[in-house]
């Protein structure tokens, strides 16, 4: 298969990621189907989807007529077979957990056809723990978006030992054809390239924290006014879900049984508030619904 074959695209998963890579597939041209299986996290996407292309045409991003073609292109739908079964291309992007994953996998693979490529937008975890919940394993790849992904650049391509060079080039392909910035990992690690770096800066974040050395505030404007990034780490968290971090670090820590991955006291407790940063209203700052 090459580029010019992929038609159709089913983004499975219309959480905060998914129903954004929807959104900028169905923009560039591509038939798109977002599942869930969540009726209320459906039409909340589509309604998201809906305002979306109103700001884009009237801040002059888009014309009618382009904003037309996008909503046409897109649809959204809780059948997980009708999503995938004529699909080129699949892009999942479900809870971080493992076993999740590998289920849904093997599922996609009954459903979808023969030559389809499956890829997983995890942030954290290799596509060679979910390949084999396939019988496709070479078509089975990492492509790794960042929120938001309407505006983030930059793409994760990891090429793990079981993928094919056909499906990589496709996915390095695919993603530049979107408007992105694809980047590919040589071999499978951990985290990709990104979250490495910032884990190591969210994890000093934390600390100096919860020893009261300095407030969140300061944390972040040091970060901002110090070494020029676009937000601090507690921001950022807040923007990506501390509901994802804690995840994260309770599957890796089921994985090691290290004490020292378990997550920071500080962010457990906003996680059993429920307080997920953003998308809740509430995190390490409080936010005024948009």
């Amino acid at each position: 298969m090459n580029l010019e074959e992929i038609k159709h695209i089913a983004v499975i998963g219309a959480g905060n990621m998914g129903h954004q890579i929807a959104a900028l597939c169905a923009i560039h041209g591509y038939r798109t189907l977002c599942m869930d299986t969540d009726e209320g996290v459906l039409e909340k996407a589509e309604n998201f989807f809906t305002s979306y292309l109103d700001k884009q045409v009237k801040k002059g991003r888009l014309n009618a007529e382009q904003s037309q073609e996008a909503a046409d292109n897109l649809q959204f739908t809780p059948d997980l077979e009708k999503a995938v079964g004529t699909a080129d291309f699949v892009i999942e992007a479900v809870v971080e957990i493992l076993d999740a994953k590998r289920e849904l996998f093997s599922k996609i693979d009954k459903l979808a056809p023969k030559h389809a490529i499956l890829t997983t937008n995890s942030s954290y975890i290799v596509s060679s723990k979910i390949a084999d919940a396939t019988s496709r394993q070479e078509k089975v790849c990492n492509m790794h978006f960042f929120n938001p992904a309407l505006v983030m650049k930059l793409v994760e391509i990891v090429k793990g030992d079981h993928v094919s060079d056909e499906t990589a080039d496709l996915v390095f392909q695919l993603s530049e054809k979107i408007g992105k910035m694809p980047v590919v990992l040589k071999r499978e690690v951990e985290g990709f390239l990104i979250n490495r770096i910032v884990r190591v800066i969210r994890h000093e974040a934390y600390w100096l924290h919860e020893m009261g050395i300095a407030s969140i505030e300061d944390i972040d404007k040091a970060c901002v006014y110090g070494l020029g990034h676009p937000m601090g780490p507690f921001k950022l968290n807040d923007l990506t879900g501390l509901d994802l971090s804690y995840i994260q670090a309770m599957e890796k820590f089921k994985r090691t049984g290290n004490p020292v991955d378990l997550p920071y006291t500080s962010l457990v407790e906003k996680y059993t508030q429920g307080k997920y940063g953003r998308k809740t209203g509430e995190g390490w700052y409080k936010y005024q619904s948009d």
